[in-house]
């Protein structure tokens, strides 16, 4: 088989039929307004939130935004937040644009998460929350996070940038924490264009997340200090269209990683989920055994055509502008030989094939 005829990227975005794209934009002609919680956003909002099971439900710009609103709704302005180092940056961007101090917690060797045995000793009179990251839609230990928050007092707020459709002992994992996050970036396995959420069990917290997102005032009543976190009109349309596939597209993509895996062997290592979790596929993260293997493979797969993403990296303990460098070197090591394949409806078991043949070349 020769080069694939078009760049293999690690994603692609998911793209409805456009003529029914098309009837929700024809909606919004009619009823004339974009913004300001209209009806497409409204309807939206309850879908989701039914389709997730959860109690209370907020669609915003987009995901870092969500975690800023998370910190402000729980009166978290200062002080330290224990996470984890191993993530994309716009978790510790939030904590720092928020005046917060990260500290990081290194990781499980075997799932990529935040490890809890590591968690008490970080806890000092400064600690404010526990930021935990399901890292690749794989759960943190929800049950040892939440007890040891009980135990020292703590909020928890939980990164579930790519945990829609994912479920744990058959409760949505966005239900979990005192607020959990989600992205709805297009490169996600669901996706609004650009969007966010913010995920809450409490009514009073609720309403503290909606006039937060709204400038902090509903008519001319002003309550809070607020910002514009209102997502669009057109991105809630994009997202009441792909909600319809969503079982299509985890279906998909459950398919693609099994035959990675069948492939693969023991070539790579993968993250191991907990038990209990029903998994949306939203990333196919393999370990190298080395970065130079690594560096290699990404270069061979680039000369057929091919791009994953070194993703997570660097370990974000080893951020430059961080005002102390904290040592983490099981994140800083996983972070190093980790990469995603290609993974996206419409991946063809030729390519996939293609990969592994390259993954698994001495």
């Amino acid at each position: 088989m020769g080069l694939p005829t078009e760049r293999i990227t690690v994603t692609k975005v998911f793209l409805p039929p456009v003529e029914e794209y098309g009837e929700y934009i024809r909606r919004i002609w009619a009823n004339g307004q974009i913004t300001n919680q209209g009806p497409l956003l409204q309807e939206f909002d309850t879908k989701v939130k039914d389709h997730l099971g959860v109690e209370y439900f907020h669609f915003v710009t987009n995901g870092t935004l969500a975690l800023q609103i998370a910190l402000r709704a729980l009166d978290i302005n200062d002080g330290e937040i224990i996470t984890t180092p191993f993530s994309y940056v716009a978790t510790v961007s939030s904590i720092l644009w928020e005046r917060c101090t990260p500290v990081f917690v290194d990781i499980e060797p075997e799932t990529f998460c935040i490890d809890v045995n590591k968690i008490e000793e970080a806890i000092t009179s400064k600690t404010k929350a526990i930021l935990g990251v399901h890292v690749f839609g794989n759960p943190c230990d929800v049950e040892a996070i939440q007890s040891l928050a009980a135990k020292h007092h703590l909020k928890v707020i939980y990164d579930g940038a790519h945990a829609f459709g994912v479920t744990y002992r058959g409760k949505s994992l966005l239900g979990y924490g005192d607020i959990s996050t989600c992205s709805f970036h297009a490169t996600k396995l669901f996706h609004t264009i650009e969007g966010g959420a913010v995920i809450v069990n409490r009514k009073e917290l609720s309403d503290k997340v909606d006039l937060i997102k709204q400038f902090g005032h509903k008519g001319d009543e002003h309550f809070m200090l607020g910002i514009n976190a209102k997502a669009s009109e057109v991105q809630a349309a994009m997202g009441l269209c792909n909600l319809k596939y969503v079982d299509e597209i985890i279906k998909a993509r459950k398919i693609a990683s099994n035959l990675y895996t069948e492939l693969l062997g023991d070539s790579v290592r993968i993250p191991i989920s907990r038990e209990g979790v029903d998994y949306n596929y939203a990333y196919y993260p393999v370990l190298f055994k080395t970065e130079e293997q690594l560096i290699k493979k990404i270069k061979r797969l680039n000369e057929a055509n091919i791009y994953p993403r070194r993703y997570f990296y660097p370990s974000l303990n080893k951020l430059s502008y961080l005002q102390e460098i904290q040592s983490c070197p099981v994140s800083e090591d996983i972070a190093s030989r980790v990469a995603c394949l290609p993974l996206y409806v419409g991946l063809s078991n030729e390519i996939i094939e293609k990969i592994a043949r390259i993954v698994n070349e001495k």
